[in-house]
């Protein structure tokens, strides 16, 4: 109730606290992959757009957290947006007994995403540039315990996809690579001129 919530919030245990943190790479949380199946009783992965598990940085969106000890709220927000950014789309669940693999598909551009809405005014107005290119992409197949990676890697002067296996390296269209477990993901962030180009 929200009397009893605004006397919670006068109390030490209900402060809101904020706290800078540097990151190397930001998680992306799934949600739990419901495994319908058809008439065919073939399972149906689900799919999610990448907007929607990126809302974990919008700084309204608040995820709960468990300890041993205590339950406690965040909420995350971008402050800055380096060159490069690496996703991290968080696949593997680990319990005392074995890792579990969520297999729902990320719906994603491959050019032209815009993280403006991630950040304060404040910071929009310190960026100029803050849309993306993804240029590399590592995909999980099969089972936890046995998969296997691939990559797919830009090739930034002739504008071609390649797909890296061992030692096989294959063209790919940009089309397919939306459609693959993608578990890392390596995005750039467009220059000035870069920006330009595009826009003529």
């Amino acid at each position: 109730p929200a009397e009893e919530k605004a006397q919670l919030l006068h109390t030490s245990e209900y402060q809101e606290r904020m706290v800078e943190s540097p990151f190397l790479y930001l998680t992306l949380d799934l949600p739990t992959a419901p495994l319908y199946k058809d008439e065919k009783e073939q399972l149906i992965i689900p799919q999610v757009p990448l907007f929607s598990i990126l809302a974990k940085f919008n700084g309204s969106t608040e995820k709960e957290y468990k300890t041993y000890k205590e339950n406690f709220l965040k909420r995350f927000q971008l402050t800055r947006l380096p060159p490069f950014l690496i996703f991290c789309i968080k696949r593997f669940t680990k319990n005392n007994f074995f890792v579990e693999k969520n297999p729902t598909i990320v719906n994603f551009p491959i050019t032209n995403v815009d993280l403006r809405e991630y950040l304060s005014e404040e910071v929009q107005a310190a960026h100029t540039n803050t849309t993306y290119d993804l240029i590399a992409n590592i995909v999980h197949d099969g089972k936890p315990s046995e998969g296997s990676y691939r990559i797919h890697v830009l090739h930034h002067g002739t504008g071609k996809w390649y797909e890296l296996q061992d030692l096989q390296v294959t063209d790919i269209l940009p089309q397919m690579i939306t459609l693959s477990e993608a578990y890392i993901q390596i995005w750039k962030r467009r220059e000035e001129d870069e920006t330009n180009q595009q826009g003529a």
